[in-house]
């Protein structure tokens, strides 16, 4: 039966305490979605705004330095990050079976893993830190608070990822929620202490290294206390580390930083190039049509996360067809969901960066169509990866990714200097190879793994193009004919394209199937709401 023709129960054949389980995970929804609505705007917000007051601050050549510390310093931490990935899988698996002697073993394997694993990376840290001014474009003067920026940025980064043995907690069952607080505390504590400082002491790279280190020990702060209160079950003891664990988490986590290192040749190489082949002013340039796809990343992160406990819960409990219509269904709503801020952005493009930024950037309005037109469909893919993880099946995922991060880093430096389209041939790069990647490979070989058809997961795709093409479309034709300026644009075109499109989708865009998707991780109350309001409208 196709699925559109389906109901859903996922508890339908269900022992009692999974259906236990299944329901605390539904009840959970709303509030991990609403948390990480929260956060996501929150993140928007501040992302926004401290961009031009960094470009007014620094300068935009030194402006760029600050993504390109966040870029390198995500490639010095990849093997903690893949490791924490791996904890991840496995202790949700202990926590939801109840295992608790398996769970401590995980935990306190991981802990004094990971923390030896950090302890011989400082001294790497320190050695990249110096040598940052020798191998990149830094602005004159600048050199020190470079170093320093470096040194904050990494030394934050491994702070967080070791507090991730205790996140990975928070993870495990389901509170989201309770994982954004702590995201949060970061997000503000740094935010803030970067005003402050630059208030105190004036304009200095280095001082924003040592925001984000601060703000890094009050999050991680937050999370051991917070998983302490949720998770009581657990303890660090060396008793309980086991060697025979560390070969399950390291066979996951080698291939995992596999996979990360060629996620990062195919999301974060593009700065670094760019910075490298035409320096510093045109990496700040890039740097600014960047972070609208930064901005269209975190709206699919945020969708996604909120449905990776669950699959992983469903693999758990064996629950496959749930998991098969789950994620196909969150692939065509995620498309649906993405097009609707990338049509916007792209239409709207040098509106958004005369406001944002000043007319005088409004140029940069190609480039950035060009870095998110194409995230509205590639992000839509993202709950599969998921469903890889849950099966332990990331081997051939990381060399595929990595081969193909390679042959993006080829592209992004022979492209620009075959054809003369500079930072622009650096974008096209990564977006032919992503596109690659997230359209064939990944629908591909998930279907491989759940024994379906790859169309099911690349039929999904169709509505997030067309959608994204009819929104951008759209946007750029009341562009031209509007003689307002550009903030009345926005404020007058925005609202009514979103109602519409809002209201196009929810009527017509949405199967019986998944409309009942939707409504099974609604809260009781709107549950009743949605179910008179879909009566009425059948009527």
């Amino acid at each position: 039966m196709p699925l559109e023709e389906q109901t859903i129960d996922p508890m339908s054949h269900a022992t009692p305490e999974t259906q236990q389980t299944l329901k605390g995970f539904a009840a959970q929804f709303p509030r991990n979605l609403a948390a990480n609505i929260a956060y996501f705007l929150v993140n928007v917000v501040i992302g926004l705004l401290l961009v031009p007051y960094f470009i007014d601050t620094l300068g935009v050549a030194a402006y760029g330095i600050i993504p390109l510390a966040t870029s390198v310093t995500g490639y010095v931490a990849i093997v903690v990050q893949s490791l924490n990935a791996a904890v991840s899988r496995f202790l949700t698996i202990d926590l939801q079976q109840e295992d608790y002697v398996a769970a401590n073993k995980t935990f306190n394997t991981a802990f004094f893993g990971l923390t030896v694993v950090i302890l011989l990376m400082v001294p790497i840290i320190f050695l990249i830190a110096w040598f940052v001014p020798s191998i990149f474009n830094v602005p004159t003067g600048q050199e020190t608070g470079t170093i320093l920026l470096f040194l904050g940025v990494s030394a934050a980064a491994m702070i967080r990822a070791w507090s991730g043995n205790f996140t990975v907690q928070i993870f495990a069952y389901n509170r989201l929620d309770l994982q954004n607080l702590v995201n949060l505390t970061n997000l503000v504590a740094q935010t803030g202490l970067i005003i402050f400082f630059f208030t105190l002491f004036g304009p200095n790279l280095a001082l924003v290294g040592g925001a984000h280190l601060a703000g890094a020990i009050m999050a991680s702060g937050a999370s051991v206390v917070l998983a302490r209160r949720i998770c009581p079950h657990l303890s660090i003891s060396l008793r309980s580390f086991d060697r025979s664990k560390v070969k399950d988490l390291c066979s996951l986590g080698c291939w995992g930083v596999v996979d990360q290192i060629g996620s990062f040749l195919l999301l974060q190489i593009d700065l670094i190039v760019v910075n490298l082949l035409f320096g510093t002013i045109a990496a700040g340039e890039y740097a600014i049509a960047l972070q609208w796809g930064i901005l269209l990343r975190s709206i699919a992160g945020t969708l996604t996360g909120v449905l990776v406990p669950t699959i992983l819960a469903y693999y758990a409990l064996e629950q496959t067809e749930t998991l098969i219509g789950l994620t196909q269904g969150a692939i065509k709503f995620m498309g649906l969901a993405m097009a609707l801020p990338t049509g916007l952005i792209c239409g709207f493009a040098p509106q958004l960066l005369t406001i944002w930024v000043g007319a005088e950037h409004a140029s940069l309005a190609p480039l950035v169509v060009l870095l998110t037109a194409h995230l509205a469909i590639n992000m839509s893919i993202l709950p599969l990866f998921s469903v890889n993880a849950a099966y332990n099946r990331i081997r051939i995922p990381g060399i595929v990714t990595i081969l193909l991060g390679g042959a993006n880093l080829i592209l992004a430096i022979a492209i620009p200097l075959m054809t003369g389209w500079g930072y622009y041939g650096v974008a096209v790069a990564g977006v032919l190879i992503l596109t690659f990647r997230h359209v064939l490979f990944i629908p591909w070989y998930t279907a491989k793994i759940l024994n379906i058809r790859m169309t099911t997961y690349i039929k999904p795709l169709l509505h997030g193009t067309l959608a994204v093409l009819l929104l951008g479309g759209a946007a750029a034709g009341i562009t031209v004919a509007t003689p307002l300026p550009s903030f009345l644009t926005l404020v007058i075109a925005v609202p009514v394209i979103s109602l519409m499109y809002g209201i196009m989708v929810l009527r017509f865009g949405l199967t019986s199937f998944e409309k009942q998707l939707f409504e099974s991780y609604l809260p009781q109350g709107w549950r009743k709401f949605y179910e008179t309001a879909r009566s009425d409208n059948n009527n």
